[in-house]
């Protein structure tokens, strides 16, 4: 495909905003008969990202490492309806033998959110020794995108998005050093995995777009979930998320709220034709304006976005994985 049809990376100007949830901007689009896939779906934005999709009529699957736990949540939701499957993403074989039972399944796959992460984690080993944050945030759902593939492409107008966060802007992929020989630093990890999920989005649309693929990098925003559960308090009283009796500072948003740039970049109608673009409180993102007071939290760096490490990570990761829908 030639650069023409690349999507700027600049906001288009929607309705919606910080404070929209996923109930907002799923209102009035009808997903009868579409399927869908939310990773980490049984928790935290997860969990509202699944209850929007199957609001509007999607059949959504949610992978899970703790299959009763998550069925408890769901039916507690009131979406027994939902089907789980079982899936470890920090194991390629799981990741492998999840996508096949959906194959088998599920002639065709209309939505696939890569929500699941882990963050700030003590350094950990999974696989051949890879460090488990970019194991896991990326490598997992790297393969899962490739091994349901087929499913993708036989929608004709398939969505991808992968959540990222403004944790990208602490560090750009470590090719001399991805797993951390060198020396662990759990957010540097962190913002490496982050990085590595927003040019998934890039390189993955490049690809897709002659299937009808397209696909998203989002931020959804701060929002107190599960994913800080290796974070003690007073780690983020000192990173002034919250106080020392525990209120969070303005900004956050609700789950419903973190949801909600999920959901549109997955069905929002104003982003047909678009795609490989990072997005933020329901519109495309700025590129970061570095002379801000607020460049730590708002827009996306370049390095997060840029064509050329989105294709150098994704060779990096068949080469590590083995698997390429693209080769």
């Amino acid at each position: 495909m030639s650069e023409s049809t690349d999507t700027p990376q600049r906001p288009l100007g929607t309705e919606f905003g910080h404070g929209s949830t996923a109930m907002d901007v799923i209102s009035g689009i009808d997903l009868a008969g579409k399927t869908a896939i939310v990773t980490g779906g049984y928790s935290g934005l997860g969990l509202e990202t699944v209850r929007a999709l199957a609001s509007a009529g999607a059949h959504v699957t949610v992978p899970a490492r703790r299959l009763d736990h998550a069925r408890a949540v769901l039916a507690k939701a009131g979406l027994g309806d939902v089907e789980v499957e079982h899936l470890d993403l920090a194991d390629q074989d799981s990741v492998k033998d999840f996508a096949a039972r959906f194959l088998a399944g599920h002639p065709s796959l209309d939505i696939l959110i890569n929500n699941a992460a882990i963050m700030a984690s003590p350094e950990h080993r999974v696989g051949p020794g890879w460090e488990a944050q970019f194991a896991t945030n990326h490598l997992g759902h790297f393969t899962l995108v490739n091994a349901l593939w087929p499913a993708l492409a036989a929608s004709g107008g398939a969505r991808v998005v992968s959540l990222s966060s403004t944790g990208h802007k602490l560090s750009p992929i470590r090719f001399d050093d991805v797993d951390f020989a060198s020396g662990y630093d759990k957010w540097r990890a962190y913002g490496q995995a982050k990085t590595a999920n927003s040019l998934l989005a890039v390189e993955l649309d490049r690809l897709g777009r002659g299937s009808g693929v397209r696909a998203f990098a989002v931020h959804p925003g701060g929002i107190m979930t599960e994913l800080q559960r290796h974070l003690p308090k007073e780690e983020m009283v000192a990173a002034g998320w919250m106080d020392a009796e525990g209120n969070l500072r303005e900004g956050f948003k609700t789950p419903e709220q973190g949801a909600a740039t999920s959901v549109w970049a997955a069905t929002s109608p104003a982003l047909a034709g678009k795609g490989g673009v990072y997005c933020e409180d329901c519109d495309i993102a700025h590129p970061t304006d570095k002379d801000s007071p607020l460049a730590r939290y708002q827009g996306v760096d370049a390095h997060a976005v840029d064509k050329a490490e989105a294709k150098k990570l994704w060779s990096l990761s068949a080469e590590l994985t083995g698997v390429n829908a693209f080769a």
